[in-house]
């Protein structure tokens, strides 16, 4: 890492008087992580992830920082909503909304003038918004999610999302939104989480080498379906806004298909421990937190406070927070991360004690700002500030 190398007593130093735990973005760490990848994005736009971020201060800071970052990717109409009313615009809701209360408020917030997007991959979605967008008053900008997956048959690579999986199903649902007059389609979304999500490396040779050959031909596919679609429906006479695609896992697979206007990125700007195993980009492990040792059953094994800050989806070793600092340190087999205490196994050159720290990377990006209401900023070796996350501002979507 050079300038960028951190070492445990490093932070230990910074943070020297700050109870734990706490939670922490080095901005020269995710500063770093901005620039990089804007050079891996070519001459695409950003839409920046909210979701892995989930601090306010943090996503206002990336928008200001470069004209490449345009927009917002929301995952829940609320935090819309709660986005706009702090001056954000341009916000894409990432999942289908249903519920009428949160639709009426998103048209409420369209008709102060502001960009909401909801999503749609099935015509029950699209009747249900057009339904309570009359009511309202308001013609509701929509996006229409495609499924990325891959299906060999003997294997379905990617996950469980959209009905969208053919050109002639997107043009069916393209058809249907035409008729209602209180909507119009602006965009298309294709997130290709079986690139975007999975990473390159295991502790297994022959599962990289199948990991490698599916993504390979999973891409292509990709790739011909979205621009078949979005193709298809320009052809039809409608001009589209956007079409969005990627992930900070598949940016260079991504960019290469001329379709493509935006990529999502959120994860990569905190780089969190799932990325560690990625081969063609590497950024810097900007967030972390940090626990306290409070036992010391057996010489090499110190028990922590708390700690247990799983990531969601399919449980596996990946989804538990990774021991950081100091460098060595590991967790326990058997035990693992645990809500009221984590022991970890340390046989290294730090002399550690009671009241020490242990610095934990979780698995995912924003899903740590789930634990702390608020988040630390440190830069040369002191903290410049402090924010507020999602859930320090009393908001929590899901």
């Amino acid at each position: 890492m050079g300038e960028f190398s951190r070492d445990y007593n490093y932070y230990k130093e910074i943070f020297k008087d700050t109870p734990m735990p706490y939670a922490f973005v080095d901005m020269e760490l995710f500063n770093k992580n901005s620039e990089d990848i804007i050079k891996r994005t070519g001459n695409k736009k950003i839409r920046i992830a909210s979701k892995s971020i989930r601090c306010l201060d943090l996503i206002k800071k990336i928008l200001s920082s470069n004209s490449i970052f345009q927009g917002i990717m929301c995952y829940h109409p609320l935090e819309a909503i709660y986005l706009s009313e702090n001056g954000l615009d341009d916000l894409l809701i990432a999942y289908p909304i249903f519920n009428e209360q949160h639709i009426s408020a998103i048209c409420k917030e369209i008709k102060k003038g502001k960009t909401i997007i909801a999503m749609v991959d099935l015509p029950e979605h699209a009747e249900q918004l057009n339904r309570i967008a009359k009511q309202e008053n308001c013609t509701l900008p929509v996006c229409m999610d495609m499924d990325m997956s891959t299906d060999f048959g003997f294997l379905h690579f990617g996950v469980r999302r959209s009905k969208i999986a053919t050109t002639e199903q997107a043009i069916e649902l393209f058809h249907q939104i035409k008729k209602l007059k209180n909507l119009r389609l602006d965009g298309l979304m294709g997130y290709e989480a079986q690139i975007a999500g999975v990473a390159d490396f295991t502790d297994s040779i022959l599962k990289n080498f199948i990991i490698y050959l599916l993504k390979k031909k999973s891409a292509k596919n990709i790739c011909t379906l979205r621009s078949e679609i979005a193709n298809e429906i320009q052809l039809q006479g409608h001009k589209l806004k956007f079409v969005n695609g990627g992930g900070t896992g598949s940016m260079e697979t991504t960019i290469a298909e001329s379709c493509i206007t935006e990529i999502t990125v959120g994860s990569g700007f905190y780089s969190p421990a799932l990325f560690d195993n990625y081969k063609k980009f590497k950024h810097l492990p900007a967030a972390a937190y940090a626990i306290e040792i409070t036992r010391n059953p057996q010489p090499g094994i110190y028990t922590c406070y708390g700690g247990g800050y799983n990531a969601s989806g399919a449980m596996d070793k990946n989804k538990t927070p990774k021991p950081y600092l100091p460098f060595g340190a590991k967790l326990i087999k058997n035990e693992g991360a645990g809500e009221v205490q984590t022991p970890i196994i340390y046989k290294g050159e730090e002399k550690l004690s009671l009241g020490n720290p242990i610095f934990f990377r979780h698995a995912k990006a924003g899903e740590l700002c789930e634990h702390f209401n608020s988040l630390f900023f440190v830069s040369n070796g002191e903290i410049i500030g402090e924010a507020k996350t999602y859930r320090g501002d009393g908001k929590c979507f899901v």
